[in-house]
């Protein structure tokens, strides 16, 4: 099956670089991972919450995080022996397929690299690109691609992600995803408290998915004054409660909603993972 992306490309307008790095490859200290592989530096879906935005501080723009990116590029080649039966996620801090990828192609020559290593790969992304790949996670023996999943409305979604694929394609994605075998996980990432509603979530995308992911909204730093500014202006009535959780540090929020994902899942026979479970 052929997948047409020539309508794909989002304009957007960044500053665009390149940079080089020794090795694509990054040891990780993430507790679920060993290492991980982020072709990008920055991220042009300029979603207002991203906890990545940090990274602005080690780059050498002086643009805002989503207004530049910068294309990684190597002459050496991933060492598929250092990741043998190794836990590798493709990526953490960008979308490895951003609307830069289909001009420049670096995730789709990583995939190459590696797709035939005994590694289990875990691709994250809110992109329908991701289907561009199908004849290569074919080859994998061990491959899962998550699709984060925040909102179903598409106009709070235009908002908070404006610049990447929509619901509707992410849902289309999952299932397209599904059909040709390729196991699919829609990542519930981040939950935004009271906009998140992880149940609706799964109702939509349960017949595509075979696992689900949870992790909450984090927030600091530039970013957490962005998303106090948002909800002050959209969702006033939810003011205090952030305060409470960011401000305050109170856990009980995501404590208690996650008794309740742990409860649902379990009732409903869903395959889970809680990355924060309340922490």
């Amino acid at each position: 099956m052929t997948y047409c992306f020539s309508h794909f490309i989002i304009v957007v307008m960044v500053a665009e670089d390149t940079t080089r790095v020794k090795d694509y490859l990054t040891k990780t200290k993430l507790t679920t991972l060993d290492y991980v592989i982020n072709p990008y530096v920055g991220c042009p879906n300029k979603c207002l919450y991203c906890y990545a935005s940090y990274m602005s501080s080690f780059s050498k723009h002086k643009e805002e995080w989503g207004e530049f990116i910068d294309v990684k590029q190597t002459r050496k080649r991933i060492n598929t022996f250092k990741i043998k039966n190794k836990k590798l996620m493709i990526s953490t801090v960008t979308d490895p397929y951003n609307s830069y990828e289909e001009k420049y192609g670096i995730t789709r020559m990583i995939l190459e690299q590696i797709v035939n290593a005994e590694a289990y790969v875990s691709v994250v992304t809110k992109s329908k690109l991701v289907l561009r790949d199908i004849d290569l996670f074919k080859k994998m023996k061990h491959i899962e691609i998550a699709l984060s999943i925040s909102m179903l409305d598409e106009n709070l979604k235009k908002k908070l992600e404006p610049n990447s694929s929509t619901i509707k394609e992410r849902v289309e994605t999952l299932k397209l995803l599904k059909q040709n075998g390729i196991n699919s996980v829609v990542f519930i990432s981040p939950i935004i408290p009271q906009i998140t509603d992880f149940k609706k979530i799964i109702e939509e995308t349960k017949e595509y998915a075979d696992e689900y992911w949870f992790d909450k909204l984090n927030l600091r730093s530039s970013f957490k004054t962005k998303m106090f500014q948002f909800i002050s202006k959209e969702f006033p009535i939810y003011k205090s409660l952030y305060d409470d959780i960011y401000n305050r540090k109170n856990p009980q929020y995501f404590e208690e909603l996650s008794d309740e994902i742990d409860e649902y899942c379990g009732k409903n026979n869903i395959i889970y993972k809680n990355f924060y479970a309340g922490t």
